[in-house]
C-alpha cells in the first residue's frame, strides 16, 4: 500500500485593514493555498475581534499550525498588544494572547506594513537584500524597515512623519503628515477639487494616465512629496532598496515613482543621491503573505 501524501503545514494569515479583512491559508514559500475576505466592521472593538475570529474559523483545519496578524496598528514590543489602531477601534487589546487561548495555536502579530515589507524582503522586489524601505501607499500610509537583514520591530508609523509643519489635520490627530498628502486619501481631495464631489482616486489616476494635464500635476505633487520623505529615510537607514507599494501606489505607479525618485534624490545626500534604487513592489497579496510569515516566526520561536 502507498501511503498517502502529507499535506505540509500551513499557517492562517490576516492582512487586516479598515474597510476589509483578507484572510487565507499560507505555506512556508509563501503561496496563498486558499483566500477569503470580508468587511472589517469598524463600530466596536467586540465587532472587529468577532470578525477577526470568524476569518480564523472559516480557514482553521488540521493542517493550520499557527495564526499570523497584520494589523494596522502600533504595537507594544515583545507582549504583542495593540496599543492604538488608526482606522479599527482597538485600543490596549491582547489580541495575540487571546487568540493563543481561544485556538490553541502560536499567534504572531505585525503591524500590516511592516509584515508587507517582511514578504518582499523574503520573497518579492527585495529579496538577496540586508537593508530594505518600504512605504505602502493605500487608504493611509504605511511602511517597513529591514536592517543588517531583520525586520525592524519598532512602530515604523512611517506614515505619520511630519512633513509640512503646520499642515492638514491627520487621522491621528496631528498635522501635516505623510499619510495626509501622499495616500489615497490624499488623493480623493485632490481629484474632488479638481473633478467635483463624485471623484476619487481612481477617476484622478485614469484622467492622468488619459493625458489630463491636472491629474498628471497633481500625482506629480504626490510623488515628490513621497520622495522627500523617502530622501529623508535614506539619509538615517541607508537602505540597498526603497519598495513602493500599496492599493493606490500600484494603480498610481510611474506617474507618482517617477517624481519620487527625483525628489528622493535631491533630499539624499551622496553617495545615496547616486546610488538609490526606488522600485515598485512585487507581490500582489504582500500583507497577507507577510502575516503569514509572521505566524511562521511564531512556530519557529521568533516571536
Amino acid at each position: 500500500m502507498v501511503a498517502p501524501a502529507v499535506k505540509p503545514p500551513v499557517v492562517i494569515g490576516l492582512d487586516v485593514g479598515g474597510t476589509k479583512i483578507l484572510s487565507g491559508l499560507v505555506d512556508r514559500e509563501g503561496n496563498v493555498l486558499e483566500e477569503r475576505e470580508a468587511p472589517s466592521p469598524g463600530t466596536s472593538e467586540g465587532e472587529v475581534l468577532a470578525a477577526l475570529d470568524a476569518a480564523v474559523e472559516a480557514l482553521l483545519d488540521a493542517r493550520v499550525v499557527a495564526i499570523g496578524y497584520g494589523i494596522p496598528s502600533n504595537i507594544e514590543r515583545g507582549s504583542g498588544k495593540i496599543l492604538w489602531a488608526t482606522n479599527l477601534p482597538l485600543t490596549n487589546v491582547e489580541l495575540r494572547s487571546r487568540s493563543q487561548d481561544r485556538f490553541g495555536l502560536p499567534v504572531g502579530i505585525e503591524n500590516d506594513a511592516s509584515a508587507a515589507a517582511l514578504a518582499e524582503w523574503t520573497l518579492g522586489a527585495g529579496k538577496g537584500t540586508a537593508n530594505l524601505l518600504m512605504l505602502t501607499l493605500g487608504t493611509g500610509v504605511g511602511g517597513g524597515i529591514v536592517v543588517d537583514g531583520r525586520l525592524f520591530r519598532g512602530w515604523v508609523e512611517l506614515g505619520h512623519l511630519v512633513v509640512q509643519e503646520g499642515g492638514s489635520e491627520c487621522t491621528c490627530g496631528g498635522h501635516g503628515h505623510l499619510e495626509v498628502l501622499a495616500s489615497g486619501s490624499a488623493a480623493d481631495v485632490v481629484a474632488r477639487d479638481l473633478y467635483g464631489a463624485d471623484a476619487d482616486a481612481h477617476a484622478l489616476v485614469a484622467r492622468a494616465k488619459a493625458g489630463d494635464a491636472a491629474a498628471r500635476a497633481a500625482l506629480a505633487c504626490i510623488g515628490g512629496t513621497l520622495g522627500a520623505a523617502i530622501g529623508s529615510l535614506v539619509n538615517v537607514f541607508d537602505p540597498e532598496l526603497v519598495v513602493v507599494g500599496g492599493g493606490f501606489g500600484a494603480a498610481a505607479g510611474a506617474l507618482v515613482l517617477e517624481p519620487a525618485r527625483e525628489a528622493a534624490r535631491r533630499e539624499a545626500i551622496y553617495p545615496a543621491n547616486e546610488k538609490l534604487r526606488i522600485v515598485p513592489a512585487q507581490l500582489s497579496r504582500a500583507g497577507l503573505v507577510g502575516a503569514g510569515l509572521v505566524g511562521f516566526e511564531a512556530v519557529d520561536g521568533l516571536r
